[in-house]
């Protein structure tokens, strides 16, 4: 039986007239024409500087926009990457509010020439959440950028005098080893709760800064427990981790906020590392708070992963495999969670 004409393949052409655009567009020895190829159905055929794209017509429309994206990212100065190829395609298939170029040239922070930027949409939306409330939860799984975004937010927030210092802590909740074990003092046993946090400091700072920074009071890096009893004012706050609190601890910390201050709570509701029957305070502030003026909740997923793209892969076998247990346990709740895999990852 012959196909159908509206199934056939159609085919459309792509003129590139700076050929220099033509060679970023095709990466050395065309790595990122490679990554086109493969991410895209369309047939992609490359022929001095007129690109042909074989295809049906949604898939062609598709890549057309790719390519018109890529150029005005180019445009824009932005030299393009596979990862920065393979996020403009994510965002163009998910239907992304924000133009690829308007995400991927949003520069937070510069630091011994490296930018940094958000890579997804959703992300993009919560640096705009960042700028535009007092107090943001970032809520999503490994890897998806939460909370280096925030340092990043934090550390734009200081250089601009916006605020007077930065805090940063996190609860000191073990994840299977045990904190009375570790060796040395109490500052040394609590160091490597912390160590996540200095390490994204330095990716946005000059090192030889940093100490003495932190010996004047500009930052403050810290387990939760040192907060109780304080007022935070002309500061950028940031609780990472948030999912190991208790809500008597959520509590705790949100009260600490005082003028001219900005707060933002970082964590994954599926890795929470509480003991017993504890109830996360994170998961209990959202149900308490959404819905209050100048408190947002962003939400970020699988999609979102910057990491590695296996990460993002893990993450939603593990988002099905709980999907799956959840359904054991009580089939009336489950029946809805397996229809979306994704949920449990958010």
């Amino acid at each position: 039986m012959s196909e159908s004409p509206q199934h056939e393949p159609v085919t459309t052409k792509i003129v590139v007239p700076d050929s220099q655009a033509m060679l970023a567009l095709l990466g050395s020895r065309d790595e990122l024409l490679q990554v086109i190829e493969r991410v895209l159905v369309s047939d992609v055929h490359v022929r001095g500087n007129e690109i042909t794209i074989t295809g049906s017509a949604a898939e062609n429309a598709l890549a057309t926009r790719l390519f018109d994206a890529l150029l005005d990212l180019l445009n824009r100065g932005h030299a393009l990457s596979p990862e920065s190829v393979e996020s403009t395609v994510a965002m163009l298939s998910g239907g992304a509010y924000a133009k690829p170029a308007d995400v991927l040239t949003l520069n937070i922070v510069s630091n011994r020439g490296r930018t940094i930027r958000p890579k997804t949409a959703n992300q993009k939306r919560y640096v705009e959440a960042i700028d535009e409330h007092t107090i943001v939860f970032g809520i999503g799984p490994a890897g998806t950028g939460k909370t280096y975004l925030a340092m990043a937010k934090a550390v734009q927030a200081l250089q601009a005098k916006q605020v007077n210092r930065i805090v940063l802590t996190r609860p000191a909740v073990e994840a299977g080893e045990r904190l009375g074990f570790l060796p040395g003092t109490l500052n040394d046993k609590i160091d490597p709760y912390l160590r996540p946090l200095y390490d994204a400091l330095h990716e946005m700072l000059d090192p030889e800064t940093i100490p003495k920074m932190m010996a004047a009071g500009i930052i403050e890096v810290a387990p939760l427990a040192y907060m109780r009893g304080r007022t935070l004012s002309d500061a950028f706050i940031i609780l990472d981790e948030a999912q190991n609190t208790t809500p008597e601890q959520m509590k705790m910390f949100l009260t600490r906020l005082g003028f001219g201050s900005k707060m933002v709570v970082t964590g994954d509701v599926t890795q929470v590392d509480l003991p017993g029957a504890t109830v996360s305070g994170l998961r209990l502030a959202r149900e308490i708070l959404e819905g209050v003026e100048d408190v947002h909740f962003s939400t970020l997923d699988s999609t979102d992963v910057v990491r590695h793209r296996l990460v993002g892969r893990i993450v939603d076998a593990y988002a099905t495999y709980d999907a799956e247990v959840e359904a054991t346990r009580n089939p009336m709740r489950g029946a809805g969670r397996r229809d979306d895999p994704k949920r449990g990852a958010r």
